[in-house]
């Protein structure tokens, strides 16, 4: 099928890319390159470089070529930025999504497959691991944006028709993350372990995430091409990994040897967080394959 990629050359995006290309599939690519880059991209997808936010031209792009799915990825995607910026982050997550589920209900597009967000759409969790019932109480206008967009993504299927699958994703980490943009704690610290510069764990390093390598989720994307129907599914491994025990292991991979250094904790963070996956292990046949620490060597071996 044709598969069309909003942000297909940024970290995520260009994975899901090289993912649908792996599977079979003709795939158009729309980015403006804000933080993506060219050189992410495989040669046979074909790049339309262009701002989601300027609706006539994200129409074109789909009256061309129409596609049968949409993989929905572009987004501004800092929470500290989008704390200082909530009506940018509206504009770009919330319009731009519009733009883009308006282009699918007019020119007969079958699917959109949609990337959220498991941290941010849940809060502060009220009970481990959240699973998709939890309650949604996103802290920051990131969070809030990207949870609109899956009211809308109901609204467009009840009335206009246009499937969706709707993919919670976690702290995804791998190749092709930029350390210096909307980064985690893995691209950063490697980096800086890399070329031997100063490393800072923000409070005690006891904080607990849901790593899940980039190849896993972008499966879970190409699997919902064709699964998942009308669905909200969690990606993630399902346990909760420490930034100690990241750190620890990121050392190791690159042979850092500077001194471990502390310092202040973040405002506001959550402590503990990590996603219950069952049900995309059901609905899309899908699990994390790669674990912690094959991913970061693999993580460490590609930025080297």
């Amino acid at each position: 099928m044709k598969v069309l990629v909003t942000g297909g050359a940024g970290f995520i995006g260009s994975h899901v890319v090289d993912g649908c290309l792996a599977a079979g599939h003709d795939v158009v690519v729309v980015d403006d390159l804000s933080t993506g880059k060219r050189s992410n991209l495989d040669p046979r997808a074909r790049l339309h470089e262009a701002d989601l936010v300027d609706q006539p031209a994200v129409e074109r792009i789909v009256a061309d070529e129409r596609p049968e799915v949409i993989c929905h990825l572009a987004a501004k995607a800092n929470v500290r930025e989008s704390m200082a910026e909530p009506v940018l982050y509206a504009r770009v997550n919330i319009l731009g999504s519009l733009s883009v589920l308006e282009a699918a209900r007019r020119y007969g597009v079958r699917k959109v497959v949609y990337a959220s967000t498991g941290g941010a759409v849940y809060g502060e969790p009220e009970y481990l691991p959240v699973d998709e019932q939890h309650p949604i109480k996103p802290v920051d206008p990131y969070g809030a944006s990207k949870h609109h967009v899956e009211h809308y993504l109901f609204i467009y299927g009840l009335h206009f028709g246009v499937d969706y699958t709707i993919l919670r994703y976690p702290n995804v980490y791998g190749p092709r993350q930029d350390p210096f943009g909307e980064a985690g704690v893995v691209a950063i610290w490697t980096e800086r372990m890399l070329h031997g510069k100063k490393v800072i764990i923000n409070g005690s390093g006891d904080q607990q995430r849901d790593f899940c390598y980039v190849g896993d989720v972008a499966r879970g994307n190409v699997l919902a091409l064709t699964h998942g129907s009308r669905e909200i599914y969690n990606l993630g491994t399902g346990v909760g990994s420490s930034i100690n025990q990241v750190y620890a292991l990121l050392r190791e991979a690159t042979g850092y040897e500077g001194a471990e250094v502390h310092g202040p904790a973040k405002q506001g963070e959550v402590l503990r967080t990590w996603l219950n996956v069952d049900k995309a292990r059901q609905g899309l046949g899908w699990e994390a394959r790669v674990p912690l620490r094959e991913g970061l060597q693999m993580t460490v071996d590609a930025f080297r």
